[in-house]
């Protein structure tokens, strides 16, 4: 073992602790999305350039509920964690979740979501906007 790799985990010994409380479970990562397009195979567009805002919600939509037609004007995806959700882009066609599907959201395009089913929609969405600028319109 190298004094680089004997310092590491030296490191680490000392970042968690007494290793023998640490749980014998071994750390999961699973990749729920990586793509460089939107749902309906539309590229995603650059970042803005202004200053970047981060914003995490934990939408829950009621069973039966249908959303307003709207679009988002920056890039967002999220992770359903209960229920069904129908969105339609205007043009009709559709994507189906369920809980633990991953959405990358559409861009400039107008939609609309809706809980199906007996079960409210929990989704937890993040949204990579800049500061002052809305992650939500809707249409009128």
């Amino acid at each position: 073992m190298s004094i680089r790799s004997s310092l590491t985990a030296l490191s680490l010994i000392l970042l968690l602790g007494n290793t023998s409380s640490v749980s014998s479970k071994e750390v999961s990562v699973k990749t729920l999305a990586k793509t460089s397009q939107s749902w309906d195979g539309t590229e995603l567009p650059a970042y803005p350039s202004g200053k970047p805002e981060i914003t995490v919600l934990d939408i829950v939509i009621p069973a039966g509920t249908e959303l307003p037609m709207h679009l988002h004007p920056v890039i967002n995806a999220g992770v359903v964690i209960t229920g069904e959700l129908h969105v339609t882009k205007q043009s009709g066609e559709q994507l189906i979740l369920k809980s633990g599907d991953p959405i990358v959201e559409l861009v400039h395009q107008w939609h609309k979501g809706k809980a199906v089913g007996n079960e409210d929609v929990r989704i937890i969405v993040f949204y990579a906007g800049e500061q002052g600028k809305d992650i939500t319109v809707k249409k009128h």
